[in-house]
């Protein structure tokens, strides 16, 4: 194993200037999406808690600001962050191209697009599943954009160089490059369905066209989790019961299931509801092959070991435990899940959560490295347990207000609070989305914080450990 490579087995890289602005690019536009998805959460909790409906007198007012939110906090945070891992690259870090700088100026372009296109004209929302859309032109050419400069870093992420046998005994460096096989896939499955969509329009038609590859997307959204947690774990020097080869095989099992996805197209086309199910059902069968087991690793080594590992470690372990727990409570959840109702968005704010935290903890232990200071020791480490309880009150308000049949994807006097229960119910979501709101302000703060500072030259340059 190479030097490089063993650095980053430990959960360090060793990083060159010029990957280095790179990496720092697509963290500014993450964060700053992250930003973007926390404003637009204020307007949206504040719009389904009951007795401020009256400041909300339109429900296009909620389902746009809806639209911004899960655009911004999912689909462009977590493929930001995959450009962060695809730029310093497995095996050994490369000078960045202009092919990477004009991937990272597209998607800059494009979530800039989005998140503008409210106040430039843009309307007329549709919660269509995974990636919601405001139709207006403005809007189109934003996730185009964004799409592109995502697609085009995942695909230049495969030139890495790497020994392909010696990448099973590299997890962290598999789970890095396997992140980025899923978001092609991903792409190839949307352009798929969209050259065989020709004449549909409306909410169908964007319902079909995401469908196939927001699922895909997932996967994606997994694989970077698996990164996420397992430099959390070599960091804070935690002890997996598993060789580093046996971790490979289980994070390359996180992306096989999406051997079906072509299957799934040529049985069924990209239009039926056969379609439809197959893609639920290779999730809900494929989606925890790869997190389950080695989350339960990685829970047991938290366990196992009282400390930190490191100094400055409190805020990695906190982001590392709150990670699993959210993403084992949005599977518990998942299992719940019956009609069409707000348990469905309680199973995802849980996941998706999961992932938000581990790649949240991924960033304190990333900004040093690339040149800055820690984050304010105090501050990273409440905020990932005042993200992860105020997202848990959330679930769980949502949870409860779906077992009472309150439909998914409304606000104000169309949620038909007509009982006590209710209204309780979901005003615990309120107050738990106000709450998960101000720590995800707070990590916007931290890192703040620390990109105002300069790291010592020794974080800089950190040699693995031995």
């Amino acid at each position: 194993m190479t030097e490089d490579a063993q650095a980053r087995h430990a959960g360090e890289w060793r990083i060159p200037a010029t990957a280095r602005r790179l990496a720092v690019a697509w963290l500014v536009l993450g964060v700053a999406a992250l930003a973007v998805a926390g404003l637009f959460a204020i307007l949206l909790v504040l719009a389904r808690t009951p007795g401020l409906e009256p400041l909300f007198p339109t429900a296009d007012f909620f389902r746009t600001a809806l639209v911004v939110h899960v655009d911004q906090s999912v689909l462009i945070w977590f493929l930001a962050f995959g450009g962060i891992l695809w730029s310093l690259g497995a095996c050994t870090p490369r000078p960045p191209s202009p092919a990477r700088w004009l991937a990272f100026g597209l998607a800059a372009l494009g979530a800039l697009l989005v998140a503008a296109a409210p106040f430039l004209g843009a309307g007329d929302p549709l919660l269509n599943n995974y990636v919601p859309v405001l139709r207006h032109d403005l809007f189109y050419v934003g996730l185009g954009s964004f799409g592109a400069g995502a697609f085009l870093q995942a695909v230049l992420a495969l030139r890495t160089g790497c020994d392909a046998p010696s990448l099973l005994a590299r997890p962290l460096d598999l789970a890095t490059l396997t992140a980025a096989v899923a978001a092609i896939a991903a792409g190839a499955a949307f352009a798929w369905t969209w050259l065989r969509l020709a004449g549909w329009q409306g909410q169908a038609y964007f319902e079909f066209l995401f469908w196939g590859s927001g699922h895909v997307l997932q996967f994606a959204y997994a694989q970077l989790m698996l990164a996420a947690w397992l430099a959390l774990a070599s960091a804070l020097g935690l002890r997996l019961r598993a060789s580093p080869r046996v971790l490979g095989a289980v994070v390359l099992l996180g992306i096989l299931p999406l051997l079906f996805v072509p299957a799934i197209y040529v049985l069924h086309g990209v239009d039926t509801a056969e379609a439809r199910s197959a893609f639920t059902t290779l999730m809900q069968w494929g989606g925890g092959l790869a997190p389950v087991p080695i989350g339960l690793l990685v829970a047991l080594g938290l366990l196992r070991r009282r400390g930190y590992g490191l100094a400055g470690g409190r805020p990695l372990r906190n982001a590392l435990a709150a990670s699993l727990l959210l993403f084992a409570a949005g599977g518990a959840v998942g299992m719940a899940i019956s009609g069409v109702n707000t348990v469905i968005p309680a199973h995802y704010h849980g996941s998706i959560v999961g992932v938000t935290l581990a790649l949240m903890g991924l960033t304190y232990h990333l900004l040093p490295q690339l040149g800055y200071a820690a984050p304010p020791p105090r501050l990273a480490a409440w905020q990932p347990w005042v993200y992860a309880i105020g997202q848990l009150l959330h679930v769980g308000g949502l949870a409860v207000s779906g077992a009472m049949g309150i439909q998914r994807k409304t606000a104000g006097a169309a949620q038909g609070l007509d009982t006590l229960g209710a209204k309780a119910a979901m005003g615990v979501m309120g107050l738990g989305g106000l709450l998960a709101v101000i720590g995800g302000i707070l990590f916007v703060v931290a890192v703040i914080a620390a990109m105002r500072r300069r790291a010592a030259p020794a974080a800089q340059n950190a040699s693995p450990p031995r």
